[in-house]
């Protein structure tokens, strides 16, 4: 009989490694306590970078550059993760650093992170957190059958278990809430499963005015996509939007420049009608791309570039064709470079021209944008005219609202809400 941890698909799994990773580089101590998700997760970032629809050269000034965008030392880190990423076949390297990528899809990508962290000769800890995010993505779980399920599977001591518990909640690798004395634990992958259920069990825990509320944000969101932060919480109160965003049944993402962040909201579903959710989540490649799209037909001027069709332009790309020349191109897509979604390189006479380098990532962002899931030309208000300097995805954005805006009030509603999600306490 297969365990729990074997059952949980390659793709699905290596994208939990890539999260988890994430979570650990911005912990002190915790790359080390958990070095075969550190190895794998960077490993896959670093791949990721490199990763196009066709085999692809890039020289070495560019590896070093994607190295530093992963927040990789590329003195020290580079030479070994190049080595793993050599070991599998999926690039080469010659003598001056430059580096021959294959042509890979973002989901064989992550298929490569669950191998090398493999590779790595995970700990009984560390294959366990990654079970313990997957339960808590498909309902909130509490700590006594947390601690119940992972000592039986990778006979842990319960004081193991309850370090392990405690390190993940405190690194971020799930989500906990104070329940009658006990934990309950769960992630922002809630409402990537299952969601209609989900939703109507959520539905069914709210007053009729609160229902009314979402219904009339659903609505909104069905036909525009998207909606900008401040409208989300107009047309719920800022108290029940901070409830319902704690326990993630709305993302939200923001567009950094120079004038600030401008956050706006979509629902999870949005990026997933057409792909696998825990593949597309792993590295936000989709929504920093349509972030960038949104921007450019939402806050640029005619006159540097704002985009008109959107479905031609994207059509344009995916196809293989470049496109421009527009200064907002140098401008706004930065993160998407520094991601390996596109390439740009100056025009002849002025601003930039794109080429798309990852046409699955394209693919999806075509469908949801010509399926009414992502902003139209009118989904933000138009605050101020600048580069797009940065992106923040949902998670990112959830945990820093999470620790810094949440009120003790907000955190009992959310208490709430995942109660409803609560199936009985059963895997």
């Amino acid at each position: 009989m297969n365990t729990r941890y074997e059952n949980i698909p390659k793709k699905e799994k290596g994208a939990w490694v890539v999260h988890h990773s994430q979570k650990t580089a911005s912990t002190q101590n915790a790359s080390a306590e958990f070095p075969a998700i550190d190895a794998a997760g960077k490993a896959s970032s670093l791949l990721s970078r490199f990763a196009a629809n066709e085999e692809l050269l890039i020289p070495k000034k560019r590896v070093d550059a994607f190295a530093q965008a992963a927040g990789l030392n590329p003195k020290t880190e580079l030479v070994s993760l190049l080595a793993m990423l050599k070991r599998r076949r999926v690039i080469d390297t010659s003598q001056n650093g430059d580096v021959v990528a294959l042509g890979l899809t973002t989901g064989v990508t992550v298929q490569h992170a669950c191998d090398i962290f493999e590779e790595q000769d995970p700990t009984a800890e560390e294959r366990a957190a990654i079970v313990l995010a997957d339960v808590a993505s498909v309902s909130p779980v509490m700590q006594k059958e947390s601690i119940e399920l992972i000592a039986d599977e990778f006979s842990l001591s319960s004081r193991r278990v309850g370090e392990l518990l405690e390190r993940s909640e405190l690194i971020g690798f799930v989500d906990a809430e104070a329940v009658d004395g006990s934990r309950m634990y769960f992630n922002g992958n809630l409402f990537r499963r299952d969601n209609i259920n989900k939703v109507s069990r959520v539905l069914g825990s709210l007053s009729q005015a609160d229902h009314t509320k979402v219904a009339e944000l659903d609505a909104v969101l069905q036909k525009k996509g998207c909606v900008t932060l401040p409208e989300a919480e107009r047309l719920l109160g800022t108290a029940l939007f901070d409830k319902l965003r704690a326990a993630s049944m709305y993302d939200v993402n923001h567009v950094m420049n120079a004038s600030g962040e401008h956050g706006f909201v979509t629902r999870p579903a949005a990026f997933h009608k057409f792909n696998d959710p825990m593949v597309d989540d792993a590295f936000d490649l989709a929504k920093a791309l349509v972030a960038a799209l949104t921007y450019g037909m939402t806050l640029r001027s005619q006159g540097t570039g704002r985009i008109g069709s959107i479905a031609a332009l994207l059509r344009s790309l995916i196809s293989g064709r470049e496109i421009g020349p527009a200064t907002a191109i140098g401008e706004d897509y930065r993160v998407l470079e520094t991601k390996g979604v596109i390439q740009t390189r100056p025009g002849t006479q002025y601003g930039y021209l794109m080429k798309l380098l990852k046409k699955d990532i394209g693919e999806m962002a075509l469908a949801v944008f010509t399926t009414g899931e992502v902003a139209s030309s009118a989904a933000l208000d138009r605050p101020f005219e600048g580069n797009m300097s940065g992106f923040a995805g949902p998670e990112q954005t959830r945990d820093t609202f999470r620790r810094k805006r949440q009120t003790p009030e907000s955190k009992k509603m959310t208490r709430d809400v995942l109660s409803a999600l609560r199936t009985g306490g059963t895997f």
